[in-house]
């Protein structure tokens, strides 16, 4: 009688891949549109002129109130010229993504304290115009 023998159990491995890979890209997906240093949304200037640059050593974000945002932590310009102090900063490339309602004073503030700090790679991040 063949209706009573048992068959042999077996673990279906397709479907199992194909989990995988979507979970996979599902993570990459997300992965891509976080942004890389602190997770800030930072409504950027934008330039016609913008380029693209190597990620920098650090970056210093300038909020809308003003503060300043290093290392996913709130510091004062004094904190900034200190922290690059400690490091070596002669080889240290800073970025500045201020708000685009920061104001230019601000901005020149931050980078008054980025060179009393030792750093000379300064640059500035900027969203790039469309159609410009």
């Amino acid at each position: 009688m063949r209706y009573l023998e048992t068959k042999k159990a077996r673990i279906e491995i397709i479907p199992m891949i194909d989990i995988m890979l979507f979970l996979l890209v599902f993570f990459v997906m997300l992965t891509l549109r976080m942004i890389p240093a602190s997770g800030h949304i930072t409504r950027l200037p934008g330039s016609s002129t913008a380029v693209t640059i190597p990620p920098p050593k650090l970056l210093v974000e300038i909020s809308v109130d003003g503060s300043l945002i290093v290392e996913r932590k709130i510091i004062t310009l004094q904190q900034l010229t200190a922290l690059l102090r400690q490091r070596d900063s002669s080889k240290t490339a800073v970025t500045i993504a201020g708000n685009e309602t920061a104001s230019l004073q601000q901005v020149m503030s931050v980078i008054d304290a980025i060179k009393q700090g030792g750093a000379t790679e300064i640059g500035l991040a900027s969203r790039t115009l469309a159609g410009k």
